[in-house]
């Protein structure tokens, strides 16, 4: 079974999120990494990827950030079409909740 043809965006999207047990968040995807925010959205409404809002604390405030992980059948759809993955740069910088 085949699903939809991925671009190389997405699936630079996908490695980068597969990469990280704790994904990424819009703020790094979109402004530090330069994917587009509508492609994001369609790779959650496609199934490959998740979006989830969460509270984090950064220099002492506590702020809203919307976070994504790749899904399970992100990793399949992605080595679906681009056959096995390779190695990719790990994220340096993501946001950490420090919560008790």
């Amino acid at each position: 079974m085949t699903g939809p043809r991925l671009t190389p965006e997405q699936r630079r999207v996908l490695k980068l999120l597969a990469s990280s047990r704790h994904g990424a968040t819009e703020k790094l995807l979109v402004v530090a990494r330069g994917f587009d925010s509508d492609m994001i959205a369609g790779l959650v409404r496609t199934g490959l990827a998740a979006a989830e809002r969460e509270v984090v604390k950064a220099g002492g405030k506590a702020i809203r950030v919307k976070r994504y992980r790749i899904t399970n059948a992100g990793p399949d759809g992605a080595r679906r079409v681009a056959g096995p993955a390779r190695p990719s740069t790990a994220l340096s910088a993501h946001c950490h909740s420090g919560q008790s």
